[in-house]
């Protein structure tokens, strides 16, 4: 039997940081009451003019794999999950490939908004699991959202950031590091929140630039709180009793970094402790599809992590999509 284990972790932020206050005067009132005490995030790091995503990408990729011992010319794929991407077509995790020097590995990219790094993970350990030939493979996530970001509109200047975030997957027959998984979507939520123009429903054209609201990030239909506050414990109940296991035996459980409020109220559902979880949404800001692999990668680095612990990863994004799934470090 040959199963998928964890190897190596990396991240990566921007240097550019900034502060509540800053967003404060950007946006022309004072908000960090609110996002610090609710979101939980006090500061957040953005890309320069000149970086996007494969910069933020290459680089988590680079730490993963020296942490795993694994070097570019050992992998065999690389899936990297975006919604933020850097082009239209090609994909960017051919970019990141080119740069790595990972000449004999595959690529694709995957889109599933901010779960997007799981339901990749998802996808890499059953390439591991089921085909000899797939025996180390890079999991990327990655987000520059700061790029679409409308910097006068609260509701969006005062959550998200950019980074990346990323591991390393190897073939071993030792023991189990994927035990189980589950994907669901709720697609009557695809015209809540998102990008809008940019695809083929709305070209990007000298009208839509102008009017200046399609082409940014938009909340264009409030979330119900409880597609997280009640799917995310669902999820995770099903995917542990997928894996045979309960929430006693896991280490960490790692969710969504969008809201610190949100997560407080998870654990308090689940009858558990703060301590069970890890949070960086304070000092890194909402990043997305990389922030599932950035929280867990500073968890490992502030030894929260060790061999033999079980971990589950819940994330949920635009769509809607939700994904979630548990390891053996």
């Amino acid at each position: 039997m040959t199963y998928a284990r964890i190897t190596g972790t990396g991240s990566y932020v921007p240097e550019k940081v900034l502060t509540n206050a800053d967003l404060s005067r950007m946006v022309g009132e004072d908000v960090d009451d609110f996002v610090s005490t609710v979101l939980g995030i006090r500061e957040r790091h953005v890309c320069s003019e000149d970086e996007s995503t494969a910069d933020l990408a290459t680089e988590a990729a680079r730490r993963a794999l020296e942490a795993s011992g694994v070097a570019p010319e050992e992998l065999d794929l690389i899936v990297l999950a975006t919604d933020t991407p850097e082009y239209i077509s090609p994909a960017t995790s051919v970019v990141v490939q080119h740069r790595l020097g990972a000449k004999r590995a595959g690529t694709f990219d995957l889109n599933s908004a901010c779960a997007g790094f799981v339901t990749a993970l998802d996808a890499a350990s059953k390439y591991v699991v089921a085909d000899p030939a797939y025996k180390n493979v890079l999991v990327v996530g990655a987000y520059a959202m700061s790029k679409y970001v409308d910097w006068t509109e609260k509701k969006t200047a005062t959550i998200f950031a950019d980074g990346a975030g990323a591991l390393v997957l190897s073939a071993r027959e030792d023991r189990p590091g994927f035990l189980a998984s589950k994907l669901i979507a709720d697609g009557s939520f695809h015209d809540h929140m998102g990008i809008y123009a940019g695809g083929t429903h709305m070209p990007v054209t000298e009208e839509v630039l102008k009017e200046g609201v399609w082409a940014k990030l938009r909340f264009a239909k409030k979330y119900p709180a409880e597609v997280n506050t009640e799917g995310w414990p669902a999820i995770v109940g099903d995917v542990l009793a997928k894996a045979g296991l309960t929430k006693e035996d896991v280490a960490l459980f790692l969710f969504t970094q969008v809201n610190l409020s949100t997560i407080k109220e998870v654990m308090q559902k689940m009858g558990l402790p703060m301590e069970r979880t890890h949070t960086v949404m304070g000092k890194w800001g909402y990043t997305g599809s990389a922030c599932i692999p950035m929280v867990l990668d500073d968890a490992v680095r502030e030894g929260k992590v060790k061999s033999g612990d079980v971990l589950v990863m819940c994330a949920s994004g635009g769509g809607l999509n939700m994904a979630c799934a548990a390891f053996r470090f």
